[in-house]
């Protein structure tokens, strides 16, 4: 299985570049980046990374997400339990725009995972998708030649799965008046998308998808894939991120390109589940017992989107006897409100 594997202000100077850390989104399909400027956070424990991904290994968890302040690029936090994080490395950078990187704005969406001899970051800056490397989980991320996966057209929100066969995919978010998801095998040789193999995954046509509470183009993004006794989970998010219906969603497919069959009681994450507005684009993993959970940003508060907070919900998995594909759903009981320590 690839990867189903979350601020009281820090004493140190050195380390002033964790507080606060809000952050801007992937927009809606109007391919425009959309500010969510609020130096003035008043809680400064609470971790504010949207988009949030976490990668677990040697029994520690390390969380990463979108924070578009400077420096632009990636923080990284680590932590034992899930509630207390601190920097994974003293300046917690482990990557920054301008460094053998590409993109000068609009940093979002990262997913860490582990290569046959290293670690890789897909990201979005620019609104294009990215592929870069580092010798270790906490080094520097960069790009032997800085580029883009693909930068014939707009493409966000990059997320990359290895089936067993070895072959990559690569799950993301392409523009025709609204976002929708794609996918792609990939090669990591020339990190880029082999040619012929682009396939749109499935169409915005449930309800809970495009609700009226924020006018928008159709927004489906925030891809994460993980295969379960042979059947494909795609988890992803679906309305506008400012709405209070954003909420997250899963399709079941036989093969990682599809056709995919959606499940008819989504969403699973939603306000209504969970007790927060906004409540999506996140990524899923196992914890040290074995649980998967799935991580997640909110708004900011019921009025306000940002700087959005980042939040872990258990997931629960049932598995029907008939076709055997599991139904999952969110213990809205579970929910963890992660912290900095100094």
């Amino acid at each position: 299985m690839n990867k189903p594997k979350s601020l009281s202000s820090l004493l140190l100077a050195g380390m002033a570049a964790i507080p606060m850390l809000w952050s801007t989104s992937c927009a809606s399909g109007t391919g425009k980046e959309t500010a969510e400027a609020d130096n003035n956070v008043s809680e400064e424990a609470e971790i504010f990374f949207a988009d949030p991904t976490i990668y677990t290994e040697n029994g520690k968890y390390y969380l990463t997400g979108t924070r578009n302040r400077e420096p632009l690029g990636f923080s990284l936090l680590e932590s034992e339990d899930l509630v207390s994080w601190h920097p994974a490395r003293p300046d917690s950078m482990i990557l920054r725009a301008g460094q053998s990187t590409f993109g000068d704005k609009g940093f979002w969406a990262p997913q860490l995972l582990k290569s046959d001899n290293g670690y890789w970051l897909t990201y979005t800056a620019n609104e294009q998708t990215v592929f870069a490397a580092a010798d270790s989980l906490t080094g520097n991320y960069t790009q032997a030649e800085v580029k883009p996966i693909d930068g014939s057209e707009k493409n966000i929100d990059s997320f990359l799965f290895k089936d067993d066969d070895g072959k990559w995919y690569l799950y993301h978010v392409r523009f025709d008046h609204g976002n929708f998801l794609w996918v792609g095998e990939f090669d990591p040789a020339s990190g880029s998308i082999v040619e012929g193999t682009l396939t749109p995954c499935f169409k915005n046509d449930q309800a809970w998808e495009a609700t009226p509470a924020y006018k928008s183009n159709p927004v489906m993004e925030g891809p994460t894939v993980i295969k379960l006794d042979g059947k494909y989970y795609l988890f992803y998010s679906a309305n506008h991120f400012m709405s209070p219906d954003y909420a997250v969603g899963y399709a079941v497919a036989d093969t990682p390109r599809g056709p995919w069959k959606k499940n008819p009681a989504n969403p699973i994450i939603h306000r209504n589940i969970v007790g927060e507005k906004g409540s999506g684009h996140g990524d899923l993993f196992t914890d040290n017992e074995g649980r998967y959970r799935y991580v997640y940003h909110v708004h900011n508060s019921d009025s306000v989107v940002s700087p959005r907070r980042t939040r872990i919900v258990t997931l629960k998995f049932d598995k029907n006897e008939e076709d055997g594909t599991y139904t999952i759903t969110a213990d809205s009981s579970s929910v963890v409100v992660p912290h900095t320590i100094g």
